[in-house]
């Protein structure tokens, strides 16, 4: 780790005295976002006692450099939108200098080790990092930062964990962290969605089956747990598990042996098992949904992940990362950062898809974006609280005809007004399809004339969750 700052070096020497990080000093006459070093170092330390436009110009140009180390930027009192536009400018992490210096160094050592392992710092979303670590949980919340240090309790145990939480909130991306910081991570990391796979699939995807079991049954095949041997196996959506195969999976999890469909033999296998729900699985047992012996099973320890309603101290920092993603992934370079409004509005939100929901919500904004911040009325209208008024009466008066117009659409060129108003229609349109179906993705894809994939894809991008609609 090399340090630019002769203040902060003394500081980190200290803290750092019987840490694995080795410290480096930059001579503090050059600033290093000026002129890269050249340096082994993983990560670069700055500090910035106030952030202006020349300092983002230069964390873009420096972060932009293939070649350079991660950079964390310390500062003093930047506000919160200062740490969103630093971190949409490529940032690693900005860091507190009036944090503890027991927090300084975690937050560290984890940044730093995060960067040595190439974690990108991309959204938090299945499939965007395939090396997710715990190291992207790091949090300026309480809350999640006592949640993180439970998890690393567990992390080097072979216990079964029971994964809690609200739709979008990272709950496989917290198992695959668990698994790559953990003694199998040599081995495969497989993962089940029990909700998204034909009942009459399930089984065999668990646990295989042989050639001629049943029609269609061509050859043999190996399931998921046999694929898992070694390493780990998560079962997302473990609520969604039909009763007779709940009975099936309580077998193999206490013999620790599979027995693939139309066979008579039995296979030892080695996994760490993970399962996953938004379910509240004490519930599902009182209404005879979910076998309560199953669920103790798999309940050894119970991982809830905070809702990012409940640690919103997070959303600066998130949302600067998305931006920086979606700028260079959207080819939209001219997008510096956010304005101070719209990053209000974005911290007062309620959140209810979670990450997932914020993750879509940048991207949305940096698709309309039109100057170099993106403003409010870039953000999507449930974010930007302007749905609750769409509801209760048009932002301008209707015409003769009754059409609605919004003061917002007037000041955008049609090409853009015409793919703002498409977004926002296809949300509600899905929305209320999938209300009139109780959440059936099947029946709603069957009646909105497009095939079940895509509907999943459009869901997903606009953060739609098929359980959210069963209750409807």
């Amino acid at each position: 780790m090399a340090v630019q700052d002769e203040a902060v070096r003394q500081r980190l020497r200290d803290l750092l005295g019987t840490s694995d990080l080795a410290l480096d000093v930059l001579d503090p006459e050059n600033d290093p976002l000026e002129a890269p070093p050249r340096t082994q170092a993983d990560l670069i330390v700055v500090r910035r006692s106030d952030v202006d436009g020349e300092d983002l110009r230069l964390v873009d140009a420096f972060t932009k450099e293939t070649s350079t180390p991660g950079l964390v930027v310390l500062t003093e009192q930047g506000d919160d939108a200062d740490r969103a536009r630093l971190m949409a400018a490529g940032a690693s992490s900005v860091l507190d200098s009036s944090d503890s210096n027991r927090e300084l160094r975690t937050n560290l050592e984890a940044i730093a080790e995060a960067e040595h392992q190439g974690s990108s710092r991309g959204p938090h979303s299945a499939g965007e990092n395939p090396q997710p670590l715990l190291a992207d949980f790091l949090s300026r919340s309480t809350r999640m930062k006592v949640f993180v240090e439970f998890v690393q309790r567990v992390v080097d145990t072979d216990s079964s964990l029971l994964i809690t939480g609200e739709t979008g909130v990272g709950k496989e991306r917290l198992a695959q962290a668990i698994h790559n910081e953990g003694p199998r991570r040599r081995a495969p990391f497989v993962s089940v969605n029990c909700g998204a796979i034909p009942e009459q699939l399930l089984e065999s995807e668990l646990f295989g089956h042989e050639a001629g079991a049943f029609t269609g049954a061509n050859q043999r095949k190996k399931g998921r747990f046999e694929q898992a041997n070694g390493g780990t196996i998560f079962l997302d959506e473990i609520g969604e598990m039909p009763l007779h195969l709940q009975v099936s999976l309580l077998t193999v999890l206490q013999r620790r042996r599979v027995q693939r469909v139309g066979s008579e033999d039995t296979i030892h296998v080695d996994v760490r098992v993970m399962a996953a729900t938004n379910r509240d699985l004490e519930r599902e047992i009182r209404r005879g949904r979910f076998r309560q012996d199953l669920y103790y099973r798999l309940n050894v320890v119970n991982l809830d992940i905070p809702s990012l309603r409940d640690r919103s101290e997070d959303i600066p920092d998130l949302t600067g990362r998305f931006i920086n993603h979606f700028r260079e992934s959207l080819g939209r370079p001219s997008v510096e950062g956010i304005s101070d409004e719209a990053l209000g509005a974005m911290t007062r939100y309620d959140w209810p898809g979670n990450i997932r929901e914020l993750v879509n919500a940048v991207e949305h904004a940096v698709i309309l974006c039109q100057t170099k911040q993106i403003t409010l009325g870039d953000l999507p209208d449930t974010v930007a609280g302007r749905r609750q008024n769409a509801i209760e009466g048009p932002a301008t008066p209707a015409d003769s005809e009754g059409r609605l117009l919004r003061d917002e659409w007037l000041a955008l060129p049609l090409r853009e007004a015409r793919r703002r108003v498409g977004i926002e229609f296809e949300r509600e349109y899905l929305e209320a399809q999938l209300i009139r179906n109780r959440g059936k993705v099947g029946e709603t894809a069957r009646r909105i004339g497009i095939g079940p994939r895509s509907l999943y894809d459009k869901m997903r991008q606009h953060g739609l969750k098929k359980e959210d609609y069963r209750e409807a």
